[in-house]
């Protein structure tokens, strides 16, 4: 027990050490996954999940996916999956060099100009290569995925605009529906995902604590997620997990900011 404390505390040094900007937006992860093994190399799987955001106010996105896992070697494994994505947009545009309001002074470069918000869908494909080895009773992997997502074309109805009041004792913020439809365009989006873990095997309990790291690279890097937490075996068939993740972003195209995560799944083996 005392190898299991000391184990989670190292790992969860340096979560603390990133996870200092007031800023931040705190959100939860709820998944569930079923397994079925065909044989010794063969499994196929299905998965549900549900994400919040803006310190739990807000539902970030539903997603269900297919996956399919094939022992290449001992310690190699190959994977494929597909999932498909709904999620809560918030897409907001912003005030550029070249919009008359600058020009004039009534704003300035990064202001915010027009808002929508809607749900949409995502589709999204992966293929991974995962490599493991053993230490005793610490399992170390690496895995590197290929993803692909895809964003369909949409059209709102209308977009809320920002208009900036100015005059000798107010400078603020109002607006109001700009009543015109705007179309986004679709959009594709390669990542590779790496992600190094480590794996401690509990003597006599049937828990498992981890702590992973993974960093999100498309042509640079743009983000990356520390994670913490243990596996719990409730049975042969089923087992539970609680993990607190880190997510810092650096360069991420779609605007997501740093956020703080519990997450609790339930996986089934059938």
């Amino acid at each position: 027990m005392r190898k299991t404390i000391l184990f989670l505390t190292i790992a969860m040094a340096p979560l603390a050490g990133f996870a200092q900007d007031d800023g931040d937006d705190f959100g939860t992860e709820l998944s569930l996954e079923a397994v079925k093994k065909i044989d010794k190399k063969f499994t196929v799987g299905v998965e549900a999940e549900m994400r919040t955001r803006d310190d739990v106010k807000t539902v970030d996105r539903w997603s269900a996916g297919l996956s399919v896992g094939y022992k290449l070697l001992p310690w190699l494994k190959a994977s494929a999956g597909y999932t498909f994505l709904y999620d809560n947009n918030e897409r907001i545009s912003y005030f550029d060099e070249d919009d008359g309001k600058v020009q004039k002074g009534r704003v300035n470069v990064g202001d915010p100009k027009k808002c929508a918000e809607y749900w949409g869908v995502r589709h999204r494909f992966n293929v991974s290569l995962t490599g493991s080895w053993k230490i005793n009773r610490l399992e170390l992997s690496l895995r590197e995925r290929w993803q692909y997502t895809y964003r369909p074309e949409y059209t709102v109805d209308q977009r809320w605009s920002y208009c900036y009041v100015w005059n000798d004792e107010l400078q603020a913020y109002e607006g109001g529906w700009d009543g015109e439809e705007h179309t986004y365009r679709g959009k594709g989006k390669n990542v590779l995902r790496s992600r190094l873990m480590g794996e401690y095997k509990l003597s006599g309990i049937p828990a498992t604590p981890y702590v992973s790291v993974e960093a999100f690279n498309a042509w640079n890097l743009e983000k990356i997620r520390f994670t913490a937490g243990a596996d719990w075996k409730i049975n042969k068939k089923n087992s539970m997990g609680l993990y607190y993740r880190y997510q810092r972003v650096d360069n991420d195209s779609d605007n997501e900011p740093n956020r703080h995560v519990v997450g609790l799944s339930y996986k089934l083996k059938l």
